[in-house]
């Protein structure tokens, strides 16, 4: 009597070779991206609060100003875009861990994805669009 064979628990179809891929990809996106965060987060926090006079210098004329340089709209869009993705992809990798079943993980993503995309696309539209003469 012969023991039936059975797949090594390494074993990886096509498939699942690909979405592990893409999780290695996702798992080093988290740590360059938060690295980067930390950074633009800090520097923000820093310029805004110490440099700038504090929070209580904030208001419409400030933010034209400051939008009115290039260098201000990339680093502001840069940590929108970043945030926003890390944020995005930390609550897809929650959404698989905790939604056990497949309908309901799939349209618990496409809120996620629809919704982080609405922000980013409308944060993006703010910075290039600001009209600093309506003030």
């Amino acid at each position: 009597m012969s023991a039936p064979s059975i797949e090594t628990p390494r074993s990886l179809s096509r498939r699942n070779a690909q979405r592990s891929n893409f999780e290695l990809y996702s798992w080093l996106f988290m740590r360059i991206s938060g690295i980067v965060l930390v950074f633009l987060v800090l520097g923000h926090l820093f310029i805004m609060n110490f440099l700038d006079g504090g929070v209580q210098r904030i208001n419409f004329a400030f933010v034209a100003g400051r939008w009115a340089s290039p260098f201000w709209q990339v680093w502001d869009l840069t940590m929108l875009w970043l945030a926003m993705l890390h944020g995005t992809n930390g609550m897809r990798t929650i959404i698989n861990d905790y939604a056990e079943r497949d309908q309901t993980r799939f349209w618990l993503k496409m809120i996620l994805y629809v919704s982080s995309a609405f922000i980013i696309l409308l944060g993006t539209l703010v910075i290039f669009t600001f009209d600093p003469n309506l003030g």
